[in-house]
């Protein structure tokens, strides 16, 4: 990484992203006390999570085509973003129940995220031009960090609380205050790179390039492939969990469940040098697919097995994140890799709203022993059509 970079920028950005990025699933940590409370039903978890997504599709396309990035400090947008994202976050708590309110904010909430996670990518990348796969993996790791967070919370708070700010509506608001905290000290902390350039407009004719070039093609479809798997399994994490522990105890094993794709993001990262992004892609693919196979004898397995397994689980969903960025990004064309981002971030965070939705609605029918292999069918799809990168 280059001298000339401020030593105080790369923990700023990490930092903020875990910050930014706890909203993401902060109403999945208290969705038993949120149905407790409003008699949301059963399916909430899934569509709430699904409003996230698509929020943060929508913002996405909406970023890219207006080129708020370009036209403004990212610095700044990172800094009006995170606290206006806090502010929806927050309202949760005066929802009253209304699931129409909810599923409101929770779009407003993805929406924001597209002006937090992206936006703290192209903030790295103008900074860092070298050695940028290291970054990527510590900034995906603290995106992934962050996603567990709430569990966390939710566990360190306790069932306390009092009638008026009970344990759940205080993790909703530590959250907010985090990610509030997270935007201004990027805005005020980490300053545009003088190595920053703007641009090239959206176009759609990088969908084209994505399908006819051979390389690109493959990267694309096996991060496709990751994305059917990753936030359908941070979803269902808390009722794997749920099967063997209850109450503080599934919060707590949710949280480092979900955090360990933080060390599978760093330490991928830090692998890149010696076996290269698609070998450190491949590997953990394969291992996180194996894992959704393996998912019938694990459901019986000891406690610590059964434990190991969800540890391995979610230390390689995550891990291998960064590195399909890396070759999607290395293998476009340089004039349209903004483009070609784009879109692939859409598309995949799309496939993950259909996946959530199918394997939710599925719960109450399918026994979890099968439906966490079809979890398999992304990575499976996502290794063949990676072999052109393998070789």
């Amino acid at each position: 990484m280059s001298s000339a970079v401020p030593r105080r920028v790369l923990p700023l950005i990490v930092f903020s992203q875990f910050a930014g990025t706890s909203l993401w699933f902060a109403t999945n940590a208290v969705m038993p006390d949120l149905q407790h409370a409003w008699g949301l039903p059963a399916t909430a978890v899934g569509t709430l999570t699904s409003a996230v997504q698509m929020g943060f599709v929508a913002g996405t396309l909406a970023f890219a085509l207006l080129m708020v990035a370009d036209r403004f400090s990212p610095s700044r947008v990172f800094m009006a973003c995170a606290p206006v994202g806090a502010l929806a976050n927050a309202a949760t708590l005066w929802a009253g129940g209304s699931f129409s309110l909810l599923l409101g904010l929770r779009f407003v909430v993805g929406f924001l995220l597209a002006g937090i996670y992206p936006v703290g990518m192209k903030l790295a990348a103008s900074w860092y031009r070298q050695g940028l796969g290291a970054a990527m993996g510590v900034l995906i790791g603290a995106l992934i960090l962050g996603t567990a967070l709430p569990h966390g919370l939710r566990a360190l708070a306790g069932d306390g609380g009092s009638s008026v700010l009970p344990s759940w509506k205080s993790v909703l608001l530590g959250v907010s205050l985090l990610a509030a905290a997270g935007g201004v000290l990027t805005g005020l902390g980490v300053p545009d790179s003088p190595w920053l350039q703007r641009g090239a407009r959206v176009t759609p004719a990088a969908l084209r390039l994505i399908w006819h070039d051979r390389k690109l093609r493959a990267s694309v479809f096996g991060y496709c492939g990751h994305m059917w798997e990753i936030y359908t399994f941070f979803v269902l994490v808390p009722l794997i969990v749920g099967m063997r522990w209850t109450g503080l105890a599934q919060s707590a094993a949710s949280f480092f469940i979900i955090g360990a794709g933080f060390i599978g993001c760093v330490a991928g990262g830090l692998l890149v040098r010696r076996w290269g992004s698609a070998n450190v892609a491949q590997r953990q693919l394969a291992t996180s697919g194996l894992c959704c196979l393996l998912a019938p004898l694990m459901l019986q397995a000891p406690d610590a097995l059964f434990l190991a397994w969800l540890l391995l689980w979610g230390l390689t969903v995550a891990g291998d994140s960064p590195q399909f960025s890396t070759l999607t990004a290395q293998n476009a064309p340089p004039a349209v890799v903004g483009s070609v981002l784009t879109f692939v971030n859409c598309i995949g965070f799309a496939i993950s709203v259909l996946s959530i939705e199918i394997f939710v609605a599925a719960l109450p029918r399918v026994p979890l022993a099968v439906l966490l292999p079809l979890l398999g069918l992304g990575p499976l799809l996502g290794l063949w059509m990676f072999r052109p990168l393998s070789r």
